[in-house]
């Protein structure tokens, strides 16, 4: 008996339906490329039970006739190819022929299509691959796609369907990148009956990205334009730095208008922001590339989501310079923002609650040190608490009226208080390095690196209480000594690590506490982050966020956990709704706790650049070695570096 033969026909369309067909998302997408080759004007999608039950395609295109309608459901049947040349040259969104017959073979299809010159339309009718029924039907002219009980003759598949709120987000996310790309199309999305998107035909992506995300965003985004006509010409709009994100689901990437997922895309865009924005932020960014046919390879992957450029180098160094380019015209200097944005955000707020603080801090005179009541003094009473009873107490303050790191300050005040400890004035390092200035090397000669030999820090390394700070580097890491040897401790994820267990703490039991907004600030929401949206607000409000449903997908936010900075909360709600997106209830509650303590932690701790006193760097050190993981930050980054004894030794060839 020989072993190899060849697989019916439907066991093939299965297996290539599992490359095609990924979630109900990607039968949305294979459809919706036909509706937009088809020259449609209004296209409507209903979907019932994020998919699963049932996806409706209607467009009022060319449609087909009856002959067209029965073959298309045949493997590789295609309108789009006739011919090799044409695989070079691949304009249309649909081209493989291939996608009726792989969802056709896991679901159970019906298609209503008629052509204008037909008196009737024709319905055909197919169950898990088998054609059962082809009759006539009343339809206008175009196509309507019915698909239900995606996977019902493959299990195995239809198990490892995700929830209902993380298949309705990537549905409507879909939807919402070729509404983008095709501003004059009206789009329709209704899901259980309920209106997602509704879109009417607009002007232009101005307009359209209006209708979809609202005007809050579109004050922010800048126009950009620019290529080279043999490599690639672009157009749309990117973000002003203020209005970022920290991961790139707002990067929607065009290529002839096919959406796509490319690294040249990202790499171009990040290139273009270097030195503008933060380590872990990405702009909003709607960019459209129109590239020769000849120059993008469209056919690598059955999904058609990704694409081969010719000259990827030379793509990615075009977006790159259109971008800095539209921000250079906005009078965005690439040069300093990023600097000035990452730690100067922090201090300028830190300055504006210096007022309420224990500390005075001013270089080149001797710091004063006000008293107890004179801090009580510039905060709102309370109750007949005495002066020493708040020096005990420091958690008494409400977040509102003093940040927590100005709570820190006053903790550090009490414990030098109680102990009769001094003030002390710091040198940093950098200060001791410019006074400096005369010694025998004006430039140092190059030296060994130390690079080789430091290491991470591990917890059973670190002693409880002898870790003694000596000064800063570069205002942004502690240059700290024990008997082991030297440590480095980078001040804002230790901070970090701090409020993390402080915040983990205070949510596992009951909610966190808020502080409410003097005036509630408004937010508009994308159709999938409103998906979201409806999925996790319970959850939100245990964090701390009192989120109130206007009309639409506009929001209010009444109030915003009390450890944030008020002016932090927009942001971190919509970096919030951004990790929930693709997951909605599907993750654990305790892991999507741990996710909004993290940022909040984030969010709320000292930066670098930042100056701290002696008692400050002390007060860190002390509060660090008693977290749950002194040495971790809440995103796994090392909080310690040391150079131990030994090593140090070793380095000058001691031993």
């Amino acid at each position: 008996m020989n072993k190899i033969r060849i697989l019916p026909d439907n066991l093939a369309n299965q297996i290539a339906a599992g490359e095609v067909v990924e979630r109900p998302a990607s039968v949305i997408k294979e459809l919706l490329e036909n509706a937009l080759d088809a020259g449609s004007g209004r296209i409507t999608i209903d979907v019932e039970l994020g998919g699963r039950r049932l996806m409706r395609i209607a467009d009022d295109g060319h449609g087909m006739g009856r002959d067209d309608a029965v073959l298309a459901f045949e493997r590789h049947a295609t309108s789009k190819i006739r011919d090799l040349d044409d695989l070079g040259r691949i304009g249309t969104l649909g081209f493989r022929g291939e996608a009726l017959a792989s969802i056709a073979s896991v679901a159970r299809i019906e298609l209503v299509t008629k052509v204008e010159e037909d008196s009737a339309a024709t319905r055909v009718e197919i169950e898990g691959g088998r054609l059962t029924d082809v009759s006539d039907a009343p339809r206008a002219t175009g196509t309507t796609v019915s698909v239900r009980d995606l996977f019902f003759n493959t299990p195995a598949r239809r198990k490892f369907m995700r929830s209902e709120a993380t298949e309705n987000y990537h549905l409507t996310s879909i939807i919402q990148h070729y509404a983008l790309a095709y501003p004059h199309i009206a789009f329709a999305l209704n899901n259980n009956g309920r209106s997602v998107i509704n879109v009417s035909p607009a002007k232009d992506l101005r307009e359209r990205a209006f209708q979809l995300f609202g005007g809050g965003l579109l004050e922010s985004l800048l126009p950009v334009s620019g290529g080279r006509e043999f490599v690639a010409t672009l157009s749309g709009f990117v973000s002003a730095p203020r209005e970022r994100r920290t991961n790139r689901d707002s990067q929607y990437y065009f290529v002839n208008r096919r959406f796509v997922r490319d690294k040249a895309i990202a790499e171009g865009i990040r290139e273009g922001y270097r030195s503008v924005l933060p380590h872990g932020y990405y702009p909003v960014a709607f960019l459209f590339l129109d590239i020769p046919v000849e120059e993008v390879d469209v056919n690598v992957h059955p999904a058609k989501t990704e694409v081969r450029f010719r000259r990827r180098d030379a793509v990615k160094d075009v977006i790159a310079e259109a971008v800095r380019e539209s921000l250079a015209k906005a009078g965005i200097d690439s040069a300093e923002s990023a600097n000035r944005e990452s730690s100067q955000a922090w201090e300028a707020r830190y300055d504006e609650a210096a007022a309420a603080s224990s500390f005075v801090e001013t270089k080149g005179e001797e710091e004063r040190e006000p008293s107890v009541a004179a801090i009580t003094e510039q905060l709102p009473a309370r109750s007949e608490q005495t002066a020493a009873d708040i020096a005990e107490s420091p958690s008494l303050f409400s977040t509102d009226e003093v940040s927590s790191f100005d709570s820190m300050d006053f903790e550090i005040e009490a414990e030098a208080r109680a102990i009769k400890m001094p003030r002390a004035s710091v040198v940093s390092a950098d200060e001791s390095f410019a006074q400096s200035e005369a010694s025998v090397y004006p430039v140092l000669p190059p030296v060994d690196s130390a690079a080789k030999i430091a290491k991470t820090a591990e917890v059973a390394e670190i002693p409880t209480r002898s870790i003694r700070p000596v000064g800063q580097l570069h205002e942004s890491f502690i240059i700290a000594v024990d008997e082991e040897g030297l440590l480095l401790i980078d001040q804002h994820v230790a901070h970090e690590r701090i409020l993390f267990d402080r915040f983990r703490r205070a949510e596992y039991g009951k909610p966190l506490e808020s502080q409410n907004l003097l005036i509630p600030e408004t937010l508009d929401l994308t159709p999938a982050e409103a998906e979201v949206f409806e999925s996790v607000a319970e959850t939100l409000s245990a964090l701390g966020f009192d989120v109130m449903r206007l009309s639409g997908r506009t929001i209010a936010i009444k109030a915003v956990p009390a450890d944030l900075p008020p002016a932090e909360g927009r942001m971190l709600l919509k970096e919030l709704l951004a990790s929930f997106e693709g997951r909605g209830r599907s993750g654990a509650e305790s892991s999507i706790r741990d996710d909004i303590a993290a940022s909040l932690a984030c969010k709320a701790a000292i930066k670098i650049n930042m100056p701290l006193t002696q008692e400050k760097m002390a007060w860190l050190i002390d509060r660090l070695l008693v977290t749950s993981s002194p040495t971790t930050c809440p995103h796994g980054r090392p909080v310690i570096l040391r150079l131990t004894m030994r090593d140090i030794e070793r380095g000058f060839h001691r031993t």
